[in-house]
């Protein structure tokens, strides 16, 4: 029997135009639970780099110089993606394609721009003969962002390695076309299960149909008005939604049980206490005891810390004015640790996740511009 021999590590680029090693980075599978070629990608190119001390922990690579500055600055990423779309035509795939100056593939936003734009300036800050710089720099590239929070690679480092993560100030590289977005929602879900009694759909009458007992939720939901909340001069939109609604076993059964999944996104005024208490109070509202229901995820909010003395000189450095970041990113969990964080990179989030999703070239160039005139002058 012949053995299988083993696959042929990937490798990547520094040197490449940052747009180009957005495409390199594109072309490595990494949907969660599938990062491990890319973290060894990244691993062996940041250890041939003489002034960055790197630590692997999982699929997460940690980075740092340790020039002994009086200031310490995180520049955080991650490298797992989302499935790849299976609808007929979708462009948002692996490997990537150009059309033009723009690019196409699974990853391109959300969020491989922003890592290309790590790896580019860990190489000029790292190599043999960088520029001198007037603070020290870590870079996180870590795994399993787009699951389960309790899967994160950033949270396992927090856990096990929380030194590594001692800084002053953070960006994560998510996108947002170029603009910093302070702090962040948090987010909450909840499984509500209505209980019924099964019968046979011809005699509906000996049952209890649960579905239907779920209709005053959905009916106090569709009738919810979310509200807009200023947090340090940033207005944070809530929504509190079904997302999933599951019941029923065949087309004769009147069904016995009913669950339905319900989102949370609150702005960061509220402690993730506050944020369950608002829930419970909506859904007694609907007649919802509380025992019916199970919170299955809670992420803390972000508050902004654009008064931070270092989030002033960042904003300072990039341009542009700051907005509001709606959506739940891992500035919560840098915020959580103390250091202040804000979201800045590449690429239109809208466009995070869709079967079409694409970064323009020079939007990854600008960005890469704005971080190396910040860090280096």
């Amino acid at each position: 029997m012949t053995a299988t021999p083993p696959p042929t590590p990937v490798t990547l680029n520094l040197d490449d135009d940052v747009a180009g090693l957005t495409g390199q980075l594109i072309d490595i599978y990494s949907v969660s639970d599938s990062e491990t070629p890319l973290a060894d990608a990244v691993e062996v190119q940041l250890r041939s780099l003489p002034k960055l001390t790197v630590t692997r922990i999982g699929d997460t690579v940690v980075a740092r110089t340790e020039f002994k500055r009086d200031t310490r600055v995180v520049l955080a990423g991650h490298l797992d993606t989302v499935p790849l779309p299976t609808v007929e035509g979708a462009r948002a795939q692996v490997p990537g394609v150009w059309d033009g100056e723009t690019l196409y593939g699974r990853g391109a936003v959300d969020m491989k721009g922003g890592v290309a734009v790590q790896l580019v300036l860990a190489r000029l800050i790292g190599a043999a003969e960088s520029p001198e710089i007037d603070r020290d720099v870590t870079w996180v590239f870590y795994d399993h962002e787009e699951v389960a929070s309790e899967a994160s690679g950033l949270g396992r480092v927090a856990r096990e390695a929380p030194e590594l993560l001692e800084a002053d100030f953070a960006v994560l590289l998510e996108p947002t076309n170029g603009v910093v977005e302070g702090g962040c929602n948090g987010t909450c879900r909840y499984e509500i299960t209505f209980d019924g009694v099964a019968a046979h759909s011809g005699r509906a009458w000996k049952g209890v149909n649960a579905i239907h007992q779920a209709a005053a939720l959905l009916d106090a939901l569709a009738q919810y008005e979310p509200a807009t909340i200023s947090v340090q001069g940033l207005d944070y939109r809530e929504g509190l939604n079904a997302v999933r609604i599951r019941g029923g076993v065949a087309g004769n059964v009147i069904p016995d049980t009913c669950v339905m999944e319900v989102n949370y996104r609150f702005a960061p005024d509220k402690t993730l206490d506050e944020a369950h208490q608002h829930v419970r109070e909506v859904l007694a509202g609907a007649g919802v005891d509380w025992d019916q229901v199970r919170i299955t995820d809670a992420s803390s909010a972000a508050r902004p810390g654009l008064d931070h003395p270092a989030a002033v000189e960042f904003v300072n450095a990039v341009g542009g004015e700051p907005l509001p970041k709606y959506g739940w990113t891992d500035v919560a969990r840098f915020s959580e640790l103390g250091v202040p964080a804000v979201n800045f990179g590449p690429g239109d989030a809208l466009l995070a996740h869709t079967d079409h999703e694409h970064v323009d070239a020079e939007a990854v160039r600008v960005c890469l511009q704005a971080l190396r005139r910040w860090l280096l002058g």
